[in-house]
């Protein structure tokens, strides 16, 4: 005879059967899913790692280029730093026959007016020599002061 028992068992079995194929099912579907995800790790790697040692291979090239610019702007520098030096020193040979001379046409001019307005040759050496020597003072501040 066939009593309830027997139908709660066959009910149960029935269930876990059913479970059983739901429970395998899914784990076939996360099999599919991790070789698909699998195969496109796989598929990254071998499309990006040669992309990355690519980019890899040009850092170092253009560092190596910084590098030589670099030395080409240290080199410029120097150049620099050269040429001031030679200007520095041809401005400093001339700049005291330059002030000789500012200083000497200024005494000429103001002896010259000196002599035409008061017709004293002793007073017009005189006016010349101060004026020589304040055109030669006033240069030499002009060439000291700070420029900027």
């Amino acid at each position: 005879m066939f009593s309830f028992g027997d139908l709660a068992y066959l009910a149960l079995a029935v269930f876990l059967v059913a479970v059983g194929l739901g429970v395998g099912w899914a784990f076939l579907r996360l099999a599919v899913t991790f070789d698909r995800l699998s195969s496109l790790i796989r598929g990254a790697e071998r499309e990006v790692l040669p992309v990355i040692n690519k980019v890899g291979g040009s850092v170092d090239r253009v560092n190596a280029q910084l590098d030589k610019l670099d030395q080409a702007t240290d080199s410029a520098v120097d150049a620099v730093d050269a040429v001031d030096q030679a200007v520095r020193s041809v401005s400093f040979a001339v700049k005291r026959p330059v002030q000789k001379v500012a200083g000497f046409t200024a005494g000429v001019s103001h002896g010259w007016a000196s002599l035409r307005t008061r017709r004293n040759w002793r007073e017009a050496v005189d006016q010349g020599k101060a004026a020589a020597a304040r055109r030669e003072h006033d240069l030499d501040e002009e060439l000291r002061a700070p420029h900027g």
